[in-house]
């Protein structure tokens, strides 16, 4: 089979396309035939091993995960003896970032765990913007941020896949949403259901004076203590990035009454198989800004390294 391949840390020129064996399933595991797959900044970040925490998880001197791509929509091939929630021919999609990454190429495997049945009436290449991108924006929002209906809402880099994402689930949800986007992106907001939008690029919404319920912080460009002055006793920070001031600050708000907290999205087959009921409902629709082919994956990454993103970035495998 087909795969960008990565044997050590670096840009995104390093990456080769490589004719390698296919895996075989283990008996919890399941084969799949990807048809699509889309960029993450995961992948960014574990393609460079930057910053340095990374290796970690990924390996100290090179990566451990030597085929990047989370997210993946796809067919299932094969399975082993103790599968039971899947058979071959079943379409699906998933976000392998649980399970080793794998998703840039013809073929991956993965745990049941992390895969769900694709949502009726999506094509591969919208359900595979799906998984991490969407998740994060779920359990940020919900688990982290104790959304509730009538919350003033602000979402800090509303542009981009998890931003996007957010402004939709938040509005399911029953929230008042303040996107925070560059005027070129405002038009797009509003189409998925902003209420309203700050251009950071004119004011700077600590400085607004406005309180909110629930700040999901996408970019981590303002420290905490400016944060404070926004956030209504009661409400929530969550930060999409690391946030050490979430860390260090975050009990001496906690003792006043406000929630800060970082956020380390976790895939699950139940919030998967969340997400693919609101597709499915037509509340959540991927906005895709680019398609690549698997050779072409070097250039999506260059993209997503550059920032400046309003939508997904899709591989058509």
């Amino acid at each position: 089979m087909k795969a960008i391949v990565n044997k050590k840390y670096g840009s995104p020129d390093i990456l080769e396309l490589r004719e390698i064996a296919r895996p075989e399933p283990k008996p919890n595991e399941i084969l799949v035939r990807v048809l699509a797959a889309s960029v993450n900044k995961a992948d960014w970040h574990i393609l460079n091993g930057k910053p340095f925490p990374v290796r970690v998880m990924s390996g100290l001197m090179k990566p451990k995960y030597q085929i990047l791509g989370a997210d993946i929509a796809g067919v299932v091939e094969r399975i082993g003896a103790k599968v039971t929630q899947f058979r071959p021919g079943d379409e699906v999609y998933g976000d392998l970032s649980g399970s080793g990454f794998g998703g840039f190429a013809e073929y991956t495997i993965t745990s049941e765990k992390f895969l769900s049945k694709k949502p009726s009436g999506f094509t591969y290449e919208q359900t595979a913007a799906l998984p991490m991108a969407a998740v994060t924006a779920l359990q940020g929002l919900r688990d982290k941020g104790r959304i509730s209906p009538g919350d003033e809402v602000l979402i800090n880099g509303a542009s981009g896949g998890v931003g996007g994402f957010a402004i939709q689930i938040a509005k399911v949800f029953g929230a008042n949403v303040t996107a925070v986007c560059s005027s070129q992106k405002a038009t797009l907001a509003f189409e998925q259901g902003a209420d309203s939008v700050i251009d950071y690029n004119k004011k700077d919404f600590t400085r607004e004076g406005k309180p909110y319920d629930l700040i999901l912080d996408i970019v981590g460009n303002h420290p905490i203590r400016s944060i404070d002055p926004v956030l209504k006793k009661g409400g929530s920070y969550v930060s999409c990035t690391f946030s050490p001031g979430a860390i260090f600050l975050g009990p001496w708000m906690s003792a006043r009454g406000k929630i800060v907290t970082n956020l380390l999205a976790s895939a699950n087959q139940a919030d998967l198989q969340f997400i693919s009921k609101l597709a499915e409902e037509g509340k959540l629709d991927p906005v895709i800004q680019g398609t690549f082919t698997l050779d072409d994956v070097p250039d999506a990454l260059k993209m997503m390294g550059g920032g400046s993103l309003f939508g997904k970035l899709v591989i058509s495998v």
